[in-house]
């Protein structure tokens, strides 16, 4: 027989001698031991055996962040069943086409869903419903306690599915990228190296388990470098600051850097025993980067990847790899194959912009019961079309301009939203800004500039447009700004453009 390629064989292998010793934190101050993670996610991965479900099987989950709902993840993957997250804010609507897409054989959600999820569940045909809340509470919990806290880790082959991931869905219909253990194991490897993780290091885990960045990419990090976590259930910039002292690690979305910005407690002294902070999920305004740097010392080092390939790109972690240049998320990872080509597939030179398409271990196997779909999204040499729009520049650092379907054609001429919010950023009294196109008589389409505001400025917004008719070229300048007191955001703090094309998409239409 093969070696066990089972990822939570490898990530039990990486616990440290001593079981004894701290492994989790949690923010309401309950210590939870490597030995706990062993035992109870022995106990919750007999209870899924006894269920007599079939291999393969998916095990759907909806509760809040905890560490319960940790090891349940870790206790699917080590009884070889395939594990599929879902966004808590989710809706009934929603869950009836994951559940019936996904068909699992087991639903875990929060007590307070019980009463219509379960029934939902049992209407798609789900054989298990059981609870799980964020204080130690539910079924699942009362039923594991009843079993043995020794498990043999099931066998998987490195092909075999490890996670199910549903896309965002603003285009269509949501589809289920298919993960590997083999495509979790790779990339949790390299970026083990690549951030050059050190024995002693804590991570502050501030983020969300239901998502590749809070659940792989964090949680797969602390976990195979043996390191503990000091846990919060949800995001509070206070809390974060109090931990730093006692941290090395952070990873957030630049709206947490944003908000820790906003925290008087930030200085560099609070981040002196820091050694990295790593942002990734939406992308970084250069005003975050350098602000951060300005305030604390520190370098925040930006990534890239998607839910169907995890983690491509990085800006390099230790200096001897190069600088971390604030608007771009570096080169490929090592063993990550990036490319930049046009609409005919041909590459395209450092500077010229055009679309990324990656291939490499982490990149996923398809999507879910969707082979047609799969097969538009690879090319005929394998490699996979990510949606994004980026180019180059002569040191292999990639910049993401955008994703292909925000690109905005206006009177013949391509207008990259990312090149106008840039130029917007950076004048005075401006926070932020998304930049959209919206359906127009002569133009086919014309650009809309959704701006806001900081904190006790007042903008105009003509004289904004104005202003940008002196920097850029005419066919970019916003036929119409609107300055608004926030932007539509999803969970991991990504700009829902897809709402604000909907809710302009009359402006110039008769």
């Amino acid at each position: 027989m093969t070696a066990n390629a089972n990822l939570f064989a490898a990530l039990r292998a990486a616990f440290p001698a001593d079981l004894d010793a701290t492994a989790i934190e949690t923010d309401n101050g309950l210590l939870y031991s490597w030995g706990d993670l062993e035992r109870a996610t022995a106990m919750l991965a007999n209870l899924l055996g006894s269920l007599e479900i079939p291999a393969g099987s998916r095990i759907a989950v909806q509760t809040e962040k905890s560490v319960e709902a940790l090891m349940l993840y870790l206790a699917t993957l080590r009884a070889g069943f395939v594990y599929l997250p879902l966004n808590t804010a989710y809706q009934e609507g929603e869950l009836d086409y994951f559940i019936g897409n996904a068909e699992p054989a087991v639903v875990v959600c929060a007590s307070r869903s019980f009463p219509w999820l379960s029934k939902l569940a049992f209407r798609k045909g789900v054989a298990h419903v059981f609870t799980l809340d964020d204080d130690r509470s539910g079924s699942l919990l009362d039923r594991a306690a009843y079993f043995s806290d020794q498990h043999v880790v099931a066998h998987k082959n490195a092909d075999e599915l490890a996670a199910i991931l549903y896309t965002s869905g603003t285009t269509g219909r949501s589809k289920g990228a298919m993960l590997s253990h083999g495509n979790l194991l790779s990339n949790a490897q390299v970026l083990k190296k690549y951030w050059d993780w050190q024995p002693g290091d804590v991570l502050i885990h501030a983020l969300p388990i239901f998502h590749v960045h809070g659940l792989f990419v964090a949680s797969h990090g602390a976990l195979l470098n043996g390191s503990k976590m000091l846990w919060l259930a949800k995001f509070d910039p206070k809390a974060v600051v109090e931990r730093l002292p006692r941290a090395s690690v952070f990873m957030g979305v630049p709206t947490l850097y944003v908000r820790l910005l906003q925290e008087p407690v930030l200085t560099r002294e609070a981040c002196a025993h820091m050694r990295l902070f790593i942002s990734g999920s939406a992308p970084l305004l250069i005003e975050t980067f350098r602000d951060w740097q300005t305030r604390t010392g520190h370098t925040i080092l930006e990534r890239y990847g998607m839910s169907e390939t995890a983690m491509l790109t990085s800006n390099p972690c230790r200096a001897e790899d190069g600088d971390r240049l604030g608007g771009t998320v570096g080169p490929a990872l090592p063993g990550v194959g990036v490319r930049v080509v046009d609409d005919a597939g041909a590459a395209l030179a450092a500077g010229e912009i055009g679309n990324v398409q990656v291939r490499g271990p982490n990149v996923f196997g398809g999507y879910w019961r969707m082979p047609e779909k799969t097969a538009e999204e690879f090319t005929s040499d394998g490699w996979f079309r990510t949606g994004d729009v980026g180019r180059f520049d002569g040191l292999g650092y990639l910049t993401i301009v955008g994703r292909s379907k925000d690109l905005i054609i206006s009177g013949g001429y391509n207008v990259y939203p990312a090149e106008i919010e840039g130029t917007l950023n950076e004048l005075p009294g401006v926070a932020e800004s998304a930049v959209i196109g919206v359906p127009h008589p002569d133009f086919g389409e014309a650009v809309v500039a959704v701006i806001v505001a900081k904190a006790g400025a007042s903008l105009d917004a003509d004289a904004l447009v104005a202003q940008l008719k002196r920097q850029i070229a005419n066919f970019k300048v916003p036929k119409r700004a609107f300055v608004v007191a926030d932007l539509p955001r999803n969970a991991m703090g990504k700009v829902q453009k897809n709402l604000l094309r909907e809710q302009h998409k009359a402006l110039f239409m008769p």
